[in-house]
């Protein structure tokens, strides 16, 4: 194992970089869709309904049907897999952020619009920070879930921590895929570590603010 870290450290280090990249683009983008579908129907339950269980559909078909279905739309590569990645978060993203501005007491909305705020001063300084745990859990679970898919990304040339592991399946090399693997694990562990510290920053400055 040592050994072959020595040897291919550069390549190991450059996969997980790349699938790193692959994963931080996917989550910015759906959260920033998240933000603006929750924000344009957070009054009409009907269409955020309608949306997540489209998005859940979407969430159900497996990931190489997926890519299968784009390729001939969008190709090979980073796009693709992207996309797919994109998708994959939103469902989760919509499910956790409605359900947690959902769960914010009427009250607090109508006393707000009672001061005058208009709907994007409440959605912003009221139903965002109120809902910001059950948001930090929604992204990470849309992290570690992407994670994992993100490696199957590599069967369509999008390079990643999935190199890695099918190389290994295909020479059977028993090394490159415990490699391909401790990158990945060690990937999502410090993913949510990172993201358990911003949460925990942005939480202690929302209450110093109150």
């Amino acid at each position: 194992m040592i050994d072959y870290w020595s040897y291919y450290h550069t390549r190991l280090i450059d996969a997980a970089l790349m699938h790193l990249q692959l994963v931080t683009i996917s989550l910015v983008a759906a959260l920033i869709i998240a933000m603006l579908v929750i924000f344009t129907c957070i009054n009409k339950d009907k269409w955020l309904s309608g949306l997540i269980y489209f998005f859940s559909a979407l969430y159900s078909v497996p990931s190489y049907a997926f890519f299968a279905l784009l390729i001939p739309l969008t190709g090979l590569g980073t796009t693709t897999a992207i996309i797919v990645l994109t998708l994959y978060s939103e469902y989760v993203l919509l499910r956790t952020f409605s359900t947690g501005i959902r769960q914010i007491d009427p009250l607090i909305i109508e006393s707000a619009r009672g001061m005058g705020m208009t709907d994007r001063q409440v959605f912003f300084k009221i139903q965002l920070p109120l809902s910001s745990k059950s948001i930090f859990s929604g992204i990470r679970l849309a992290l570690t879930s992407i994670i994992g898919i993100a490696t199957i990304a590599a069967t369509i040339n999008a390079g990643g921590l999935g190199t890695i592991l099918f190389d290994g399946l295909r020479t059977q090399s028993i090394e490159t895929i415990i490699w391909g693997a401790v990158l990945t694990i060690i990937l999502c562990i410090f993913s949510n570590v990172v993201l358990r510290l911003i949460e925990k920053i942005t939480l202690r400055n929302l209450e110093l603010g109150d």
